[in-house]
């Protein structure tokens, strides 16, 4: 490892995912080089050889490395279009189902934007019927991540103003706080819990989840991966269950022959 070359790369690569375990191998190349570039720059190091010695001698030095890799870029309601299509189609159609609970994955939920918006989607409906005694006992909304650091942050529900931006403003105003930390109201938040979990290494989480959301998500993986992936949700889901992959991803291979769209300018399927 003493230049930037394809071999030095490749040391470099697997020596994360010795370390730490981390899945390098099933990420886009130029995503991953791209991501190292700007830890590189961070720490003045101009070689692949120079970068790990920093892991060696800086344990924090792997914290924000990860923390690159893992991409957590989300904000609440983010691109409310894909929300508008779960709100109008997917909640009334599993509210009515007589099923006695509603599982919800958020599969690579970041510091949880993504479960306590979904989860709001749920309360709003609910009382919108005057139905809200129900609520608690009928919806579960599971957001699960790699990134632990993400999901101590997601624990806490609250959030900066910038995360804000593709919020509509009743809904902030009915289930967040008004003043700094904005905080989501504890009715929301009681229907949401969190858990460490590595999409590529292990089984989906105990179902059968009646909605699974992963956007922004496959979009860094190769297509092998992403494959694999789709396998997972197709198995983890119910007959009657959505997944929404919303408008940046696409089904791809054998799972295309697995699952119907319900909207497809937005991504959003049902299993076959």
């Amino acid at each position: 490892m003493n230049d930037l070359t394809d071999a030095g790369f490749a040391a470099l690569t697997a020596k994360i995912a010795r370390d730490k375990g981390f899945g390098c191998a099933s990420y886009k190349e130029k995503c991953l080089r791209r991501r190292i570039a700007v830890r590189m720059r961070a720490r003045g190091v101009h070689t692949y050889a120079d970068y790990a010695r920093v892991l060696d001698a800086d344990k924090t030095e792997y914290e924000r490395l990860l923390d690159a890799l893992t991409i957590n870029v989300t904000k609440l309601f983010r691109n409310f279009e894909t929300y508008s299509v779960i709100a109008d189609k997917i909640v009334p159609a599993l509210w009515e189902r007589a099923i006695p609970q509603i599982n919800v994955w958020s599969a690579g939920c970041s510091s949880g934007e993504e479960p306590f918006s979904l989860a709001a989607l749920f309360h709003r409906h609910a009382e919108r019927l005057g139905a809200l005694p129900e609520l608690a006992r009928r919806v579960r909304v599971l957001g699960s991540d790699i990134d632990a650091r993400c999901l101590v942050a997601a624990e806490t529900g609250a959030f900066a103003e910038g995360d804000f931006t593709d919020t509509p403003d009743d809904l902030r105003r009915r289930y967040f706080s008004p003043s700094p930390p904005f905080t989501i109201i504890p009715e929301v938040r009681r229907l949401v819990r969190f858990e460490r979990r590595d999409l590529l290494a292990e089984a989906p989480p105990p179902g059968p989840h009646h909605l699974i959301c992963c956007r922004n998500v496959l979009i860094y993986f190769d297509r092998e991966t992403q494959e694999r992936l789709f396998e997972k949700f197709h198995s983890a889901l119910s007959p009657e269950g959505f997944l929404v992959l919303g408008k940046v991803e696409t089904l791809l291979g054998a799972a295309r022959q697995k699952f119907v769209a319900v909207d497809g300018r937005e991504r959003v399927f049902r299993p076959l």
